[in-house]
């Protein structure tokens, strides 16, 4: 697996917002991020957020995301309005799902599918929920503290 991009913010738009208006924090878009085992990401919104959380850091399928840009019309949206802390190429994130894997050195378990949630409509474009069902992405919890790093092009 390759990390196209990571994505980290400080603060919820959508979680736990529901009939309200999203909130207003940015996605940052980060070069390296530090795992923090049974903890979640240092600078994130989810650090923290309870014990043993499923959700410590998710990851989205960069396949996925070309597809859905072109699917429904919307080329030049970006990847950091899905909220997924990872960007990644060349794996099947919904096969990680119940099991353990490592990315660059640090220790994974996928804990289930990001499902998505009606907000994708407004945050990407209208369909987006219905299009993303069983291809929203990753959730997992970090057994192992390290660095994950945006993996450079090939040359």
């Amino acid at each position: 697996m390759n990390i196209a991009a990571l994505y980290i913010s400080p603060g919820h738009n959508y979680f736990g917002r529901h009939g309200q208006v999203p909130g207003e924090h940015p996605v940052v878009a980060v070069t390296a991020v530090e795992c923090v085992a049974g903890r979640g990401l240092a600078g994130d919104r989810f650090l923290d957020y309870k014990a043993d959380y499923a959700g410590q850091i998710t990851f989205f399928a960069g396949e996925v995301y070309d597809e859905i840009r072109q699917a429904l019309k919307q080329p030049h949206r970006s990847a950091a309005v899905f909220r997924r802390n990872a960007l990644t190429r060349g794996a099947d994130l919904n096969a990680l799902i119940g099991r353990e894997f490592e990315v660059q050195g640090v220790r994974f378990a996928g804990t289930r599918e990001c499902s998505p949630c009606y907000w994708m409509d407004q945050a990407f474009a209208p369909g987006a929920e219905a299009w993303l069902k069983g291809r929203g992405g990753l959730r997992a919890r970090i057994l192992s503290s390290g660095r994950l790093k945006v993996d450079l092009p090939p040359c």
